[in-house]
This record gives structure tokens, sequence and C-alpha cells, in this order.
């Protein structure tokens, strides 16, 4: 009997896999956070422009650890980090987010619970742009370009899109003010954001998609996102009513009509994954 490498043994290993990705990615989000935190505070650059660039240092570091170490470790080209129809799977996911979160806040203003105090510079999109910009990328590639798609290799898409759906919402319960219903909000989100990456096979998009979803909440409209502190944007606004439509201090994310129009979209989405034949089964049914 042939004996295995330890590489081998890695790379036939879900679960090692797995645990080996995320630790090899979280340092070079750590580290790759303090180093640029310290080369940019030798510079005169303005807080919210040396935020934005830590936000690029640290992001660009993150898709080239992930690519280097998929590439390394599967022996493959990482297509789910391609340039060909970058502009494609960008556009897409921005759009769909865009519109997504506005239409959770459309209702907000239609209950008379959202109201413009004032319109901010533009300059004031710049920290929830660097902060949403590097949340969406880390995220992404934590839970759809690893946790997902490596289970997916031999759980199935299913199986795979509930596991790492659960997680993206578990992750989340230690953020301030969480309810059931924001917890169901955020796992409906995961399932949307795997089902696009499963429909696209590029991460780009979950990630334009996670991107426009969160910055469309906090530095236009000017919401609170996942009940974290509320950052500059683009739009001062009062939001003031029932907690199941405003989703209360959590966000729009803690409402009702976030949780149903995402559950909305992730089945669309998977009706079109089923007829495009898109979805890949379990290894005991192949």
């Amino acid at each position: 009997m042939k004996t295995l490498t330890l590489k081998q043994k890695i790379s036939h290993s879900s679960i090692i896999k797995v645990l080996l990705a995320l630790l090899v990615f979280m340092a070079v989000v750590v580290i790759g956070q303090q180093i640029a935190s310290k080369l940019l505070a030798l510079t005169p650059l303005d807080k919210n422009f040396r935020n934005l660039l830590k936000g690029l240092f640290v992001s660009t570091a993150c898709v080239l650890s992930y690519i280097t170490f998929f590439k390394k470790f599967e022996k493959r080209n990482i297509t789910e980090f391609a340039t060909k129809e970058l502009l494609k799977n960008v556009l897409l996911g921005a759009m769909l987010g865009l519109v997504l979160q506005s239409l959770t806040i459309l209702i907000i203003y239609l209950n008379g619970s959202y109201s413009v105090v004032a319109i901010n510079p533009i300059t004031f999109i710049l920290i929830p742009f660097a902060i949403m910009f590097t949340v969406a990328i880390i995220e992404e590639i934590l839970v759809r370009g690893i946790i997902f798609r490596v289970m997916e290799e031999k759980l199935g898409s299913y199986l795979a899109l509930t596991i790492s759906s659960l997680i993206f919402g578990i992750l989340h319960l230690a953020n301030a003010n969480s309810t059931v219903l924001s917890s169901l909000c955020i796992t409906t989100a995961g399932f949307l954001f795997g089902a696009i990456f499963i429909y696209t096979r590029n991460l780009w998009c979950p990630i334009a998609l996670h991107f426009a979803w969160n910055f469309t909440q906090s530095g236009i409209f000017g919401a609170i996102t996942s009940g974290n502190e509320k950052t500059s944007s683009l739009l001062e606004a009062r939001i003031q009513g029932p907690e199941f439509i405003t989703g209360g201090a959590f966000g729009p994310e803690g409402s009702i009509q976030a949780t149903v129009i995402c559950l909305i979209a992730t089945v669309i989405i998977l009706i079109l994954n089923e007829k495009h034949n898109k979805i890949i089964k379990p290894y005991w049914k192949k």
C-alpha cells in the first residue's frame, strides 16, 4: 500500500485542510493589520485615508494568501479569484446587495421609521467603505472560500451550504445586541452569499454582494450594521420604530423584512443553480 505524504493527507482530509487554511489565513489577517497600522502611523496622512489604505493592504494580503495556500496544496489554478468576467461578477454582486439593502430600508421608511436628518460630504463614506470592503473579503474567504468550498467537495452543495451558513450566523451571535431574528437574518444571508458563489463559482461576486449590502446600510443610509458602532455616512438618519421593522440596536439586519428579502433572493438563485446544473452532489451520491 502506498504511503501518503503529509501534504497528500492534508489534501485528502477536508477537516485538516479547512483548519490549516483558517490558521494561515487568520495569521495573515492579524499580522497584516499590525504591519499596516504601524507603517501608516509614520505617515502624515489623514486618519480616514490611513484606514482606507490599511483596508486595501489587509484585503490584498488576504486574497494573495488564499491563492498561494490553495495553489500549493490543491495544485490547481485558483479560478474563484479569476479576473475573467471580474467586472461582470463584481457588478452582479454589488447591484444585488444595493437593491436588497435598499428594499430593506425602504420598508422602514414606508413604516414612517426612517427620516434623513442631514446629507454629509462624500468624504464621510471613506471609513465605512474601508471597513466594509475589508470585512467582506475576510468573511467571504473564511466562510465561502475555505469552509463552504472545501466541505462542498465531499458533502455536496446543500449540506455544505447549510453548515457554512449556520457557522456564519453563529459567528455573529457575539455581536452586541444580537437577537433571534438578527441571527436568523445573518444565517439566511449566509445562504444567499453561498448560493451566489455556487452560481458564479467566483468569490468576487459574493464579496461584492456582502460589501454592497453592508456599505449601503451603513455608508449610505446611516444605519447600524450587525450591532457594531455606527460609522460616518453619506446620509445622517433617524431610525425609530418597532424593532422587528427597524432591527433595533442591531440595525436593519435584525428586521423581519431583511430576513424575508434575503430568503426570497436565495430561493431564486438556488432555483437557477438547479436549472443550470450547478449543484454538486455529496460523494456518496456520485
